[in-house]
Formats: structure tokens, C-alpha cells, sequence
């Protein structure tokens, strides 16, 4: 066994984390902890984790689920095509396995939402494959040792560090080595200032012995930014003697699809009410309101892609605002509006202004 390999496991069974889903081989349980754990730390997506599987505790339960109730459950995580994606491969799963996970990464690719490192942290940890994962911590522990500067952003940096992890891989104990670069990757081995004079691996990391541990890895490409400017509309009137609202279902081809948020106009830049004078549904909703009350300040919701800058203005209506009411404008009655999947910019804005309805 490579003496490296040996000290990570070693550092593993002292350090690792008591996390359920390292308690289990079930690849159901195992496949909602990484899809839950992309893009999320651990301390957050526990909760979510302990939520799913007390809800749907295996592929079939949910396999049967609505949409709106898996994106509901979802709801504050983001990056909502991760829940979308896992609910068509639950019905993959019962659909083309009869109810079974594959064993192999080469089949688990098959299945929606399930890419390259996925698929080999199922088959490894559920099934012993013997195949190297390779998630952002792993990319972090590997340049570092090795000290290899190949961008991990590069088209080359697949087979280089596939390559470098496939040396390391203990292959009789692939799911426990694959669970312990990672934990070292999160706890020892972290992106900043990390305790190099703690760790067990010092002697043998190059990067540490020439100096370049901040430096690496490399990343080529930079990301690029948009900013988007939403003014949202909180409609709030009487329908039947029951205070509604009006929530908007947010369709395929932007960010939140499948979540409802409220009437928006989007602007190219900051701007004021009166600079939206001219927009046709500013129009619509001025000839409905009483009155429109800007609610103090702005909110920024960073996105990895994307900036969103957002604005919110109470409409109180005049009788006959149901009329909105279209393929993508619902009439909800206020007292319900947590039953509804909402972005995280949405759900928090509700939480801080929770008498925002209440002079209905």
C-alpha cells in the first residue's frame, strides 16, 4: 500500500466525522447525502439530508413524489435542478432497474443528476468498485501533494488527476478511501491556511516543501458575473372576503424553475418606480392599486453565475386584481403561501416582513 494512502486512512479513523450516511452501504441513503452535499456544507445540509430520508426512507417512496413536494423539501438549499434531476432518476431507477440502484459507475451515469464523481462515490462506498472519486477537496489534496499546477478547470485535468487519485486508491477498501481524501480534503487539507504543521502527510507533500500550498491548485478560468435587477410586486387585496396574493411559477429556462416568486420586472440596471412607468405589467397592476409602497432596501442574492439585486413594492389592490390570474400568475390566499416552493430570496424577504399583509 502507498505509504501516503496508509497515513490518510490512518488520519481518517482519528478524525473522520460521525455523519449517518458513513453509517450505512444502502445506495439510496448514500446518493441523497451527495446530491444534498453539492454545492452545500455539511452542517446545512445534514437537516435536509435527515428530512429526506425520514419523508421518502427509499427510492420508491420517493420515486412517487410530486415536484412541488420534492422542491418544497428543498426549498433554502438552491441549485434546485439537483432536486428535479433526483426525482427523474428515482423514476429512472424504478422505471429501467425495477426498483434497484445500479451497481457500477458506468451505469449509475445513466440515471439524470449523476455525473463522473457521483457515480463513483455511490458504486465505491455502496458496492466497493474500485474507482477513485474525485470531487473539489480530492482535486485540492492531490495538486497539493503532488504539486501539480494542471488547472483542475482544464480540459487536461481529468486525466492527470484521474490518474494521480487511481495511484493513491487503497482497491480493497475503495469506499473508506474514497470517504477519507475527502473528509481530509474538508477538515486538514482546507482551501486556507491550512495547519501544514499538523498534518500527517507534511513530509511527503511537495507543495508544502516548496512553499506553493495557497498557490494551489490552479484554476485558469475566471468566472463571469452577470448582475439582474428584479423589482417584485407584492399584490395584496380581497377575493371572497380571504386575503390573496398573486405568486408566479417560475418555468424551464431561467433559475428557480419549478419555484413561485412574485410579479417581477426586470431592469438593466437599479432603478426607481417611476423609471417603470412605461413597462406594459407596471401598467396592468397601477390600474388595480390603491396604493404601492416601496419596502425599504435592497436585497442581493449571489448566485454563482449571477448577481440578483432585488427590490420589493406592496400593491394594495382595488377589487378585481383576481383577474391576473393566468398560465403563470396563481391567486393564493395569503395564509397559505408557505405551502409553496420559494426561492430563498423570496422565503427570507417573507420571514424579515412578516406583517407585510397584515393591513390587508
Amino acid at each position: 500500500m502507498n505509504p501516503i494512502s496508509l497515513q490518510i486512512l490512518h488520519w481518517y479513523e482519528q478524525n473522520k466525522r460521525d455523519l449517518p450516511w458513513r453509517q450505512t452501504v444502502d445506495p439510496y441513503k448514500i446518493w441523497i447525502s451527495e446530491i444534498i452535499l453539492q454545492q452545500t456544507r455539511v452542517d446545512q445540509g445534514l437537516e435536509y439530508y435527515l428530512r429526506f430520508v425520514e419523508k421518502w426512507p427509499d427510492v420508491s417512496k420517493l420515486a412517487a413524489a410530486s415536484e412541488q413536494e420534492v422542491l418544497k423539501m428543498w426549498q433554502g438549499l438552491g441549485y434546485y435542478s439537483r432536486a428535479r434531476n433526483m426525482l427523474f432518476a428515482a423514476k429512472q431507477i424504478m422505471e429501467a432497474f425495477e426498483g434497484n440502484f445500479p451497481k457500477t459507475a458506468t451505469k449509475l451515469k445513466s440515471l439524470k443528476g449523476i455525473g463522473d464523481y457521483t457515480a463513483a462515490a455511490i458504486a465505491s462506498i455502496a458496492f466497493n468498485e474500485a474507482i477513485p472519486v474525485i470531487d473539489g477537496n480530492v482535486y485540492r489534496v492531490l495538486s497539493r501533494i503532488y504539486s501539480e499546477e494542471t488547472p483542475i478547470d482544464s480540459h487536461a485535468s481529468k486525466k492527470v488527476f484521474r490518474a494521480l487519485a487511481d495511484d493513491l486508491l487503497v482497491k480493497t477498501k475503495a469506499g473508506d478511501f474514497n470517504q477519507a481524501i475527502m473528509e481530509f480534503g474538508a477538515l486538514q487539507c482546507v482551501p486556507k491556511n491550512p495547519d501544514c504543521a499538523s498534518c500527517p502527510l507534511s513530509d511527503a507533500c511537495l507543495a508544502f516543501a516548496n512553499n506553493k500550498v495557497e498557490q494551489l491548485p490552479v484554476k485558469s478560468k475566471k468566472v463571469k458575473i452577470r448582475k439582474r435587477f428584479l423589482n417584485y410586486f407584492i399584490l395584496s387585496g380581497k377575493w371572497h372576503d380571504e386575503c390573496h396574493t398573486v405568486l408566479r411559477y417560475r418555468s424551464e429556462g431561467d433559475v428557480w424553475q419549478g419555484l413561485y416568486d412574485f410579479p417581477c420586472i426586470e431592469t438593466s440596471q437599479q432603478t426607481e418606480l417611476d423609471d417603470m412607468k412605461n413597462e406594459a405589467f407596471y401598467k396592468t397592476i397601477s390600474d388595480l392599486a390603491e396604493e404601492i409602497i416601496p419596502v425599504e432596501g435592497i436585497r442581493k442574492h449571489l448566485l454563482t453565475h449571477q448577481h440578483l439585486m432585488a427590490r420589493f413594492y406592496l400593491v394594495k389592490c382595488k377589487n378585481g386584481f383576481e383577474r391576473l390570474k393566468n398560465n403563470s400568475l396563481s391567486l393564493v390566499s395569503q395564509s397559505k403561501i408557505g405551502e409553496y416552493p420559494l426561492p430563498r430570496l423570496i422565503d427570507q424577504f417573507l420571514t424579515d416582513n412578516e406583517n407585510i399583509f397584515d393591513n390587508c
